[in-house]
């Protein structure tokens, strides 16, 4: 691809990526009566009675808005709100293919600080008006530390989910991937020890997700621009960061890989060596997450004993992309209607992840996933009863099983955890309705 190519893609034959498509026609004088005055005035009226309804006469309850201010885009930095709006525009097209949800991309302007930094006060007050328009709320690309505060306070003050997908989407799916992979080298999560290189929204993210499955936070070396977080140090330590200082020797992401079971890198380009992989403890689990360029390229940490191996890139195994998260868990939230997206909830979209990547391939799945990924099929990936292997821990972003069942598990966590507005009795019947509806019968 060019980059003169991908100007040309975004710009014709219409500028942008997306339309609005009415879901009523408009084609006679009686359907501009319903469409407008004077039909419109009935649902308003029921609503105005009885504000629950909004959700059976408007487009809400399929509606989500993508919201940022364009400081912290994947792989661009701090580029502004008008400049993020392409990406925006993007993750919206993901969110219409994969799961059949109408996204808005919002990019806000005047939420900065004097230094043009996100202020979270400003980014909070703003994203709070929005709630009745749309069912839930997609943070993108805020920088940290505000993204933290911005996420909480919004979860505890709107009654819709708020989802901040560069936290809990990496989150979610690279605990898939680990808990798959600990499988194949015989080890338990809680007697891991993590080396996690990134300390932004992703990287304590993710920790704490992990802690959450049952990784104990003793077992954690964080590691900074500055070198490893550790108890006493006092240079460039937000709050956030803090809760991950240990009391340890390591001062580089070299002295704290050593013994290290999992290297998770959500930082720059080139940082881990062959010979810094050696020193890991035997059946190393690495995810090198930087984009483009990875941490560790995945034939140098295989060439160096690691077990697994998984980037964020498509043209490696175990891509740990987000698609494979926010279609499905929005699509779950949003059929229950429920109120938050909380720990339950994605513990089981992860739970969902690392399952499919264990079930044997039908036919008619097995052709799909041939056509979209012709290499590893003639690799026989998807050939075997047990498919999951050192290089297919997590499932693919075009297998059609994953955003059904990831909303399964979300509207099932949803429900059981009490943040459920609607009820579904057959979940069997449920995950294959919404088979057919993203995947067109």
């Amino acid at each position: 691809m060019s980059n003169s190519e991908a100007l040309i893609y975004h710009s014709t034959p219409t500028p942008g990526k997306l339309a609005i498509v009415a879901t009523k026609p408009c084609e006679t004088q009686h359907d501009l009566s319903m469409a407008y005055t004077p039909g419109v005035a009935e649902p308003c009226l029921k609503i105005n009675k009885y504000p629950e309804t909004v959700w059976d006469y408007t487009a809400r309850g399929n509606t989500v808005a993508v919201v940022s201010d364009g400081t912290a885009v994947l792989g661009l930095g701090n580029i502004g709100p008008e400049a993020g709006m392409p990406v925006m525009e993007g993750k919206c097209v993901l969110f219409k293919h994969f799961a059949d949800i109408d996204a808005i991309p919002l990019c806000l302007n005047r939420v900065f600080n004097d230094k043009g930094k996100t202020d979270a006060a400003k980014m909070i007050e703003t994203v709070a008006r929005l709630e009745p328009t749309f069912g839930g709320i997609n943070l993108e690309d805020i920088g940290a530390p505000a993204c933290f505060e911005i996420e909480q306070t919004l979860k505890k003050t709107m009654a819709i989910p708020v989802f901040h997908d560069d936290q809990h989407g990496t989150a979610i799916i690279s605990l898939a991937g680990i808990t798959n992979a600990l499988k194949i080298v015989g080890k338990k999560i809680e007697d891991c020890r993590f080396v996690i290189n990134g300390a932004g929204a992703a990287g304590i993210a993710c920790s704490e997700f992990y802690i959450s499955a049952g990784a104990k936070r003793e077992n954690f070396i964080m590691c900074d621009s500055k070198g490893v977080i550790y108890q006493g140090r006092e240079a460039n330590m937000a709050e956030t960061k803090a809760r991950f200082a240990v009391e340890t020797e390591a001062r580089t992401l070299a002295d704290a890989l050593c013994g290290a079971d999992i290297f998770l890198g959500l930082s720059i380009g080139n940082v881990v060596s062959k010979e810094m992989v050696k020193t890991m403890a035997p059946g190393a689990i690495i995810f090198a997450m930087a984009n483009p360029t990875p941490e560790i390229y995945p034939g140098d940490a295989i060439d160096a004993g690691a077990a697994v191996v998984g980037t964020g890139r498509t043209d490696f195994p175990n891509q740990v992309n987000n698609v494979l998260g926010f279609p499905g868990i929005f699509r779950g939230a949003l059929d229950v209607r429920a109120a938050d997206i909380n720990e339950a909830m994605k513990l089981g979209a992860s739970r969902a992840l690392a399952e499919i990547a264990t079930e044997e391939i039908a036919a008619d799945i097995h052709e799909l996933l041939s056509k979209a990924y012709p290499e590893d099929a003639a690799n026989g990936m998807f050939d075997s009863k047990m498919p999951m292997s050192g290089s297919y821990v997590i499932p693919k972003p075009f297998d059609p099983r994953v955003v059904p069942r990831v909303a399964r598990y979300v509207a099932e966590a949803a429900m059981s955890s009490g943040v459920a507005g609607l009820t579904i009795d057959d979940l069997d019947a449920y995950e294959a309705a919404v088979f057919k509806r993203i995947n067109h019968g």
